[in-house]
């Protein structure tokens, strides 16, 4: 919807007081939107009225609204990050639904990621994924020097093309295992393919994928169910660099 006649949604929101209660859907209203606002702006007009009316705000989480920063994690009609594809939660504008339409909301959906509150979830797990190898802990140098390594052009694309995982958790989401490989392999083959990485990268394999299965995420079965809903289109390709990681590194200790 792009010709700015305003909308009149139906939302129907997960909410949950904490991870040991129950939570329920809940029925809400909101008038006059925008097709020019984000779905986060949509939210904040839906909070406003609630505490006019004396009500609890719907929690949600966001932090930089400009898809950097993969907080804005949520279940948008059975999609992660909802309708379109390559965008997050707080890049997606309200033209892309319809006036009258019924929008259904939820948080992830994974035991690694328990509700903290309503749409917000506890992804800690992640961290603990990249405090157990994701960093390059040798000196690295200056920009001077790392201008000085030759690289070649396939390693540095390939390199920064993993990168750009922000860690959102829209691969864990949508697997119907709750895997993480997507997220584990990006990290693995960004530094991978990286000389300054190069020295760590076996204890790095082993110690990633060890935490990734400790902290309860599920095995990958390579439904690609990840990649198609990744905001950033990371490929699968990752994953098969963090398996071939992991071979060489248990066959390294051998």
């Amino acid at each position: 919807m792009s010709n700015g006649k305003k909308m009149n949604l139906s939302l129907k929101i997960w909410r949950q007081a904490d991870k040991n209660s129950a939570g329920e859907f809940k029925d809400y209203t909101v008038n006059n939107v925008s097709p020019d606002m984000s779905f986060l702006e949509m939210l904040d007009v839906l909070n406003e009225e609630l505490i006019i009316k004396g009500e609890e705000p719907v929690a949600f989480d966001h932090d930089c609204r400009e898809g950097i920063c993969g907080s804005c994690s949520l279940y948008i009609n059975g999609r992660p990050h909802g309708p379109k594809r390559g965008v997050t939660a707080c890049q997606l504008h309200m033209r892309s639904f319809h006036d009258g339409q019924s929008i259904v909301i939820e948080p992830w959906r994974a035991n690694a990621f328990p509700v903290v509150k309503d749409l917000i979830v506890d992804r800690s797990a992640f961290d603990r994924i990249i405090t157990a190898g994701g960093f390059v802990s040798v000196n690295s140098g200056g920009a001077a020097d790392a201008n000085s390594i030759l690289i070649s052009k396939d390693d540095v694309e390939y390199a920064l093309d993993a990168s750009q995982c922000i860690g959102c958790g829209a691969c864990v989401a949508v697997c119907k295992n709750s895997s993480a490989s997507l997220f584990v392999g990006a990290k693995i083959a960004h530094l991978s393919r990286l000389p300054q990485g190069s020295p760590e990268r076996h204890k790095r394999a082993i110690n990633m994928i060890k935490q990734m299965d400790k902290e309860g995420f599920g095995s990958c079965t390579n439904t690609e169910a990840c990649a198609a809903e990744c905001p950033k289109e990371i490929s699968m390709d990752v994953i098969v660099t963090m398996r071939k990681e992991y071979m060489k590194a248990i066959k390294e200790m051998e």
